[in-house]
Order: C-alpha cells, then sequence, then structure tokens
C-alpha cells in the first residue's frame, strides 16, 4: 500500500514538473507570434496567439490543480481535494471549446474582410509555434491516459499543434498563390476537430461531479455477482460512483441469510470486498450488513 502511494506521489510530481515546463513553452510561442502577428499583419497570427495564451492560462490551471489535489484531506473536505483536478479538466474543456468558436468568429471575418498579409514571416513564426507545441505535446504523451486534469492540458496542446499546421498551410498559400481564404477554412475544421475529441472530457468530468456510475460497472451484474457468494440473500441501495478519474467508490446495504456471528460477517464483507475490487476494480467499499433488515428490498436494487 505505502509503495502505491509513493509511485503514485512520484507521478504526480513528474506530471506537475512536464505541465509547468509546457506552461512556459507555451508562454514563449505566445510572445513571438503577437510580435509576429504584429509584424506581418496576420490576424490568423494573433488569433493563434490568442488561444496560446488562453492554453497557456490554461496548463498553468492544470499545474496548480495537479498541486492542491495532493493535499490531504481536513475535517471540511474529508474526501481530499482530488476533485479540484477534475473542476480543471471541466473548466479547461470549456474554455478550449469557447476559444474554437471564437476561432470559427475570426475565420467568418476573414471570408468576408480579406487583408493583405506578409505571407513569409507568418510562415516563420508558424513554423516556431509548431515545433514547441510538438515538444510540449511529447513531454505529456505519457501522461495523458493516467489523468482527466493533464489529458485536457494536452489536447489544449493538440489544437494548438493543429492551428500551427494550419496557420503554416496558410502562410504558403498566401506566400506562393495569394490564396487568403484556404486560412479561415483550415481554421474551421481544425476547431470542430478540437471540440469533436474535447466533448468527450466535458462529459466524462460532469459524469465525475454528478456522482454517476462508471460507464464501465453495469450494476445489475454487480448485484448478481455478490449474491453468489455464501450468506448472501441481497445487497440493494447500491451507490457506485467516481472520488476522481482514478478512484471509484461503493456504498450499499446487504441482507444475510442468517442470523450469523460478528466474526463470519467479517469474513461475508472480506469476500465481498475482494469480488468487488477483482472484478469490478472497486477498492473503496462501505458495506452496510445486517439480517432481516430492509425488507421489501429482496427483488430490487433500489440504487
Amino acid at each position: 500500500m505505502s509503495h502505491h502511494h509513493e509511485h503514485h506521489h512520484h507521478n504526480g510530481n513528474l506530471q506537475g514538473k512536464k505541465l509547468l515546463w509546457v506552461t512556459l513553452l507555451n508562454l514563449s510561442i505566445t510572445v513571438v507570434q503577437i510580435i509576429g502577428g504584429l509584424i506581418a499583419n496576420s490576424l490568423s497570427l494573433l488569433s493563434d496567439a490568442l488561444h496560446n495564451l488562453g492554453d497557456s492560462s490554461a496548463i498553468f490551471i492544470a499545474f496548480v490543480a495537479g498541486k492542491v489535489s495532493k493535499r490531504k484531506p481536513d475535517t471540511k473536505n474529508t474526501f481530499g481535494y482530488k476533485r479540484v483536478e477534475i473542476l480543471a479538466a471541466l473548466f479547461n474543456a470549456i474554455v478550449l471549446i469557447a476559444i474554437c468558436i471564437f476561432l470559427f468568429y475570426e475565420a467568418y471575418e476573414r471570408f468576408m474582410h480579406p487583408e493583405s498579409i506578409k505571407g513569409r514571416l507568418m510562415l516563420v513564426v508558424a513554423t516556431f509555434g509548431l515545433l514547441a507545441n510538438l515538444i510540449s505535446v511529447l513531454i505529456l504523451q505519457k501522461e495523458k491516459s493516467h489523468n482527466l486534469n493533464v489529458k485536457a492540458a494536452y489536447l489544449h496542446l493538440l489544437g494548438d499543434t493543429l492551428s500551427s499546421v494550419a496557420v503554416i498551410a496558410g502562410g504558403l498559400a498566401i506566400w506562393i498563390w495569394r490564396i487568403y481564404w484556404i486560412d479561415p477554412l483550415i481554421t474551421v475544421l481544425v476547431g470542430v476537430y478540437i471540440i469533436w475529441h474535447t466533448w468527450g472530457i466535458v462529459k466524462e468530468t460532469i459524469d465525475i461531479l454528478m456522482q454517476s456510475a462508471p460507464h464501465e460497472i453495469n450494476l445489475d451484474e454487480l448485484k448478481n455477482e455478490v449474491e453468489q457468494l455464501d450468506q448472501v440473500d441481497n445487497i440493494h441501495h447500491v451507490h457506485v460512483w467516481k472520488l476522481d478519474d482514478s478512484q471509484t467508490h461503493l456504498e450499499a446495504h446487504m441482507n444475510l441469510k442468517s442470523n450469523i456471528d460478528m466474526m463470519e460477517m467479517m469474513k461475508v464483507r472480506r469476500q465481498t470486498e475482494k469480488l468487488l475490487n477483482e472484478k469490478f476494480g472497486i477498492r473503496h467499499v462501505t458495506l452496510q450488513m445486517g439480517y432481516n433488515c430492509c425488507k421489501g428490498n429482496k427483488k430490487l436494487i433500489n440504487y
């Protein structure tokens, strides 16, 4: 148990350091793009700089949330601060969708009123942005599958990388062929792609905050498996929820078949906990056990 805690703590510190490096990288991109956008008269670069500035803030929020989430439980927050990361992930996902909607508006404006742009300078600045974003994406690549908060930050960076590709394509088209409309077109396509992927994070974070049963756990199957155990008559008032993206909790009432002593009852409880852990990945279990209690619940789940 201690080894698992240390391993988790080490991973958390590593994620924090990586998020901080990515924040600094993104801020450098923002400064370069603002200067380059003003000199080149490129609205595309300026909007991409705004995108990066918003993402730098979002990634820094993810970094701070990761730090806060490590605080120990106290008398007010008895579950601890793990859900700060879930709130940060939700906030970052919503901000990213809002940025995409803003870019749709900017793309429409550029369709309607194309302006002369210095394509070569736009291309150079966008290439710098692409390289820096690629480095950031690679830094968080391994961490994104372990943490929703990091995944939201990763998607921000992926969006920035795709935006940089769009700006480079637009810069080439403007520099060589003077095709100004291609940049807003690519911006819209990138925005749709980002929203499509970000919506999954919004849904997952809302499910966690609403304490919805995890989609991978079938409560009917869980009830049937538990009721196969010796001495278990039925399990009801079952509640399963996630504290964050890695910790699943269960609480329930359990009716026993006979009036057994405390030692036997503890044995049934351990068997149930072992089953829930091995079969459903639930490690935090609270059971209220009794005999001839909650009458009328034998055939009901009564969530």
